[in-house]
């Protein structure tokens, strides 16, 4: 033992170890520390002969008590969709006047409508529903086929100039740049905007006004207050998809753009449909 080396200091062992002149005291580890470490040891052990553990070429190892966290969440979520079936049943069973008037079936709509919200129409419509340049905003009042329940449902069922739905909506304007002479035009696009503010150039907008009567009433009606029954927007609430002012109005004169929405019926089925129904009539501008 005479080549142990004690430290002079603390009149503790070394281990013989030294770095930059600094030795290494030979203290023991705490015993709570040292049965601590053990224990943790023993559990590791224990742990993966109970659970799976060990992973394999194609699995890992089952253990003994065969526990699976996929298995748990599978689980979890079969009983949340068998509590959710008697609601989900009720709404295939019933109308969407039906589901708005209970309010246990109307809450869950709501709720569901707004997930499948924000997965298959936020892209046009966005995150709160308020639209976009082209984009309609499902959260006001001026609705172009109608915001009740039903004219809701049909628009969504079948949606707007979707190809290969029979029961698709079309609103088709004219492009009337090949009908009307450009100084016909800016008229007319003069007396668009004084039906809801002050046009640029106010002596245009009588002319403009007998050109929209032998053009325009039919679809758009008298004042230019619409026709749901072919899609013809409001032109006095100053509500404008396309862009407002003359010049943005006089575009949409000459060559009208048309826009497209999916058919969603035969994507999602009736129940989501309906769902979603509810849920943007709820936004606050369903009729």
């Amino acid at each position: 033992m005479s080549d142990r080396e004690i430290d002079e200091v603390s009149g503790v062992e070394t281990t013989g170890h030294s770095w930059d002149g600094i030795r290494e005291l030979n203290n023991p580890l705490p015993r709570w520390w040292l049965w601590t470490f053990y224990a943790t040891i023993v559990f590791a052990i224990g742990y993966t002969i109970l659970y799976p553990a060990w992973p394999l070429v194609h699995q890992a190892t089952g253990g003994v008590f065969g526990y699976s966290s996929r298995a748990e969440g599978e689980e979890a979520i079969a009983a949340g969709r068998a509590a959710q079936q008697k609601f989900v049943d009720a709404i295939n069973a019933q109308t969407v006047d039906q589901i708005a008037a209970d309010d246990n079936l109307r809450e869950f709509a709501v709720a569901a409508g707004s997930a499948s919200f924000r997965v298959n129409c936020t892209p046009c419509h966005g995150s709160g529903a308020a639209g976009g340049n082209s984009y309609p905003n499902l959260n006001d009042d001026d609705w172009l086929w109608g915001g009740s329940l039903e004219a809701i449902y049909q628009t969504i069922s079948h949606g707007i100039r979707a190809e290969g739905d029979p029961g698709t909506r079309y609103s088709e304007m004219p492009a009337f740049g090949s009908m009307l002479k450009p100084d016909q035009i800016d008229q007319v696009a003069a007396y668009v905007v004084s039906l809801s503010g002050t046009p640029r150039n106010p002596s245009l907008v009588e002319a403009g006004k007998a050109i929209f009567d032998q053009n325009c009433v039919s679809c758009h009606g008298p004042g230019g207050k619409g026709g749901r029954n072919v899609g013809a927007p409001n032109l006095a609430d100053a509500i404008w998809l396309y862009g407002s002012g003359e010049a943005a109005i006089a575009q949409q004169v000459r060559a009208p753009r048309k826009g497209v929405m999916p058919a969603w019926h035969a994507r999602l089925g009736d129940t989501a449909v309906k769902e979603l129904t509810v849920f943007v009539h709820s936004l606050g501008g369903g009729e």
